[in-house]
């Protein structure tokens, strides 16, 4: 093997290696959480990261809708934010401490405690003012 070859090996590696770490990082912006893991995946990790909660369930079709357009969100906003998403129905505990009766509902996290939220399928342009709104990232001269 020329010293080219091997050159351009290291350099394989080394861009296989740093699309690997790209794509571990995006996969932890959404999470998903429950009754077990909450305090820390959520609580805690609010101390450092704002954390978003998307409170579902299977069957809720408005839950559908916005599922995917926050996960979107999560992406766009280059990981400001942690999403996290709790199944309703397979974590009762959870979902009864933070009183939640009709989903979608949407909590954000901040410093251990909820910041801000909302419940029922927004509109995608709400949703993100919403974000904008609570990780203070509107420009100057944007309301």
């Amino acid at each position: 093997m020329s010293e080219l070859d091997e050159i351009e090996e290291i350099k394989r590696k080394k861009m296989l290696e740093l699309l690997k770490k790209k794509n571990n990082a995006a996969i932890k912006a959404v999470i998903e959480v429950n009754d077990l893991n909450f305090e820390g995946e959520v609580i805690k990790r609010s101390m450092k990261t704002p954390v978003v909660v998307d409170f579902y369930a299977l069957w809720c079709m408005p839950c559908q809708l916005i599922g995917p357009v926050l996960e979107k969100f999560s992406k766009e906003f280059n990981q400001k934010f942690v999403l996290a998403k709790l199944n309703v129905d397979e974590n009762p505990r959870t979902s009864m401490v933070f009183g939640i009766s009709s989903i979608p509902a949407v909590k954000m996290f901040k410093n251990g405690r909820v910041a801000d939220e909302f419940i029922g399928a927004l509109p995608e342009p709400v949703i993100k003012q919403w974000l904008e709104k609570n990780l203070n990232t509107t420009k100057k001269g944007q309301k």
